[in-house]
């Protein structure tokens, strides 16, 4: 019998109009509303590659290890907190360039398949949806997608 657990994947988009540098700059910087960090009651964070981050949220701790830091284009992160049943999971994000703007793709993936694993996409939408606010002229424009 297979005791492997069924993981899903979460894939948000926004674009947002700003250059690359600019986005991923400001999604590391725990003073700009919008990115996790910045909503920490307790925050560690040190993005650079094997560097870790704790960071607890309404009593909730999440913790994980840098695995990519490569400004202006990627960063990716392992995830785990209580919704994660015990697995180590993956935060990739790109930033790629579209015309003036940046086209911000955040992929979850090896979340259980479960309420907590699912809630994953609520929570990222909230975080991408107020993001784009920190730029001046941003739209909030986004393309939604599981």
């Amino acid at each position: 019998m297979n005791n492997a657990k069924k993981t899903i994947e979460v894939k948000v988009e926004r674009t947002i109009a700003a250059p690359p540098t600019r986005v991923f700059d400001a999604w590391l910087n725990p003073k700009v509303p919008g990115n996790p960090w910045n909503m920490a009651d307790k925050l560690i964070l040190n993005p650079k590659v094997d560097g870790f981050f704790y960071w607890l949220v309404h009593g909730t701790p999440h913790y994980g290890r840098f695995t990519e830091v490569r400004r202006p284009a990627r960063i990716q992160h392992t995830w785990m907190s209580p919704y994660t049943s015990g697995l180590e999971s993956k935060v990739s994000i790109s930033f790629k360039k579209k015309g003036d703007d940046t086209l911000m793709t955040l992929v979850h993936s090896g979340l259980p398949d479960s309420d907590g694993g699912r809630s994953h996409e609520k929570g990222w939408n909230y975080f991408l949806n107020m993001f784009p606010g920190h730029f001046s002229g941003s739209s909030g424009r986004s393309k939604k997608s599981g």
